[in-house]
């Protein structure tokens, strides 16, 4: 009988429907529920257990930035196809055209100057593996040193010569078109900043002190930046090492420290995610603004070209630019990291006043690793715990959307897949309704690029799958059970 009303007690005090119904109706909203020991030392939360998942085989700065460039080029072509293509199949009786495209209607100077900014990526690329390789003579740090330079120097001889040239052939209007993205982001830069860096996260969280302090102590977090200050940040990160992948330390003990380095490594997390997204948008706007967009706005007024088509392959570019860089930048083993770090986060549910009268009730405390089915007043409002660990803060929205976003693993990898599937289905039925050779020639280039993307994406889910299905037991050799 005494074991029976102990388990009675402890579903009662976890959250369950079940209630003896003595002594739990006499307390306030304010109450902690049963006047007992702390709920942290009566029930000590089951221990998070991590799938272990295999290492995925992943492109190579220089490779990947070199795939893209080449996918952008291919893209260009096909747009200038849409824009500039003839009649070239005419009998000779009614000649009206001698080569399948307009070459004389097109402007070298801006297909030279686009095929430059699409290439900036890879030319960084190749600058900062360049300025990172260490060791060897004198001579080969000349040589690099030299090769450097001249690769920068061409470059900006390039663009300089191109926008002379440009600038006497076009109207102003024209001209202010080709730097429109970075008229763009340079305010955005300057005026939006990130707070996350200032949340240092603890040793457990494996970041790097000094790093912090560091950047503590330069970054003016509430004061917009000067663009030379900014400019001069930039330079200095693209000749400096990559940043620092963030890491996650399951805690091995509970401790009252415990909860707020998971918070703190979080706020690091959020900051680095939203750093990955804004570059991937950025890119990718980009990417599609020179690729499809600009070459129609140097086309001549007299000229006729097909909007509709020239429209549908500014979105399929982006998109596939878009997906390119989000698997690129999101691997497997970074989201399996924001994984883990939100199933420690775990969510809070609110919950209407009134229900569960008969349970007891906690004050929320920011020291304590609360169980699933605990329910906590906090500002006024009831919450129940909804992960098996959860340390979040009931009231934070962004906490909220961070463990919807990623405590289940495949969610973001699954989003990718079926947005490029969508695009190869759609390609592939306009590929079989279209009867012009332009539509035939540029779908069937630009598939065999998206079938490559689509296969990566493939093979990572079906090998993920199998590792996240894999069960779940502590004498696993497959798990971390930390």
């Amino acid at each position: 009988m005494l074991s029976m009303l102990l388990a009675l007690q402890y579903m009662t005090l976890v959250g369950g429907n079940v209630s003896n119904g003595m002594g739990l109706r006499n307390r306030s909203c304010n109450s902690v529920g049963l006047s007992a020991p702390p709920i942290s030392t009566l029930i000590t939360p089951e221990p998070v257990r991590h799938s272990r998942i295999p290492e995925l085989p992943l492109d190579g700065s220089f490779l990947f930035e070199f795939l893209l460039f080449l996918y952008l080029l291919v893209a260009l072509f096909v747009q200038y196809i849409n824009i500039y293509r003839t009649v070239w199949w005419y009998p000779y009786s009614h000649p009206a055209a001698s080569t399948s495209l307009n070459f004389h209607l097109m402007d070298y100077h801006l297909a030279i100057f686009i095929t430059v900014m699409l290439a900036r990526r890879l030319v960084w690329t190749i600058v900062s593996e360049v300025s990172q390789s260490s060791g060897g003579s004198l001579l080969r740090y000349i040589v690099l040193i030299a090769a450097r330079l001249s690769l920068l120097t061409m470059c900006g001889w390039v663009l300089c010569w191109t926008l002379v040239n440009l600038c006497r052939n076009h109207s102003v209007l024209n001209l202010l078109f080709l730097g429109y993205p970075f008229g763009v982001y340079v305010p955005l830069c300057c005026f939006h900043q990130e707070g996350g860096k200032s949340q240092a996260s603890g040793s457990d969280c494996e970041y790097p002190a000094d790093h912090q302090q560091a950047d503590l102590a330069e970054s003016p977090l509430f004061r917009p930046r000067d663009f030379f200050f900014l400019l001069r940040e930039n330079i200095r990160e693209q000749f400096s090492s990559p940043p620092h992948m963030p890491t996650h330390t399951c805690p091995q003990h509970i401790h009252s420290d415990t909860p707020e380095l998971i918070r703190a490594e979080v706020e690091e997390l959020k900051s680095d995610f939203n750093r990955r997204i804004k570059e991937v948008l950025f890119n990718s706007l980009f990417s599609a603004y020179y690729v499809a967009f600009l070459p129609l706005c140097f086309v001549k007024s007299t000229q006729y070209y097909d909007m509709r088509w020239s429209c549908e392959h500014l979105i399929m570019v982006w998109i596939n630019a878009f997906v390119m860089l989000m698997s690129q930048l999101l691997p497997p083993s970074y989201c399996d990291l924001l994984h883990r770090s939100a199933a420690h986060l775990g969510r809070w549910q609110k919950l209407e006043h009134g229900s569960y009268s008969n349970t007891p009730q906690h004050v929320w405390s920011e020291s304590t690793v609360w169980p699933q089915g605990v329910l906590v007043r906090h500002s006024r409002c009831l919450y129940k715990a909804v992960g098996s660990y959860n340390v979040a803060l009931p009231s934070d929205v962004s906490h909220a959307r961070f463990y919807f976003l990623f405590h289940k693993p495949l969610r973001i990898l699954n989003l990718l897949i079926g947005i490029e599937s969508s695009v190869v289905l759609y390609q592939l039925y306009s590929l079989l309704r279209s009867e012009r050779w332009n539509h035939t020639l540029s779908l069937g280039l630009i598939l065999l690029c998206n079938y490559y993307v689509l296969f990566k994406l493939l093979r990572d889910r079906i090998v993920l799958g199998k590792a996240y299905a894999y069960p779940l037991s502590s004498n696993s050799s497959g798990l971390k059970s930390q």
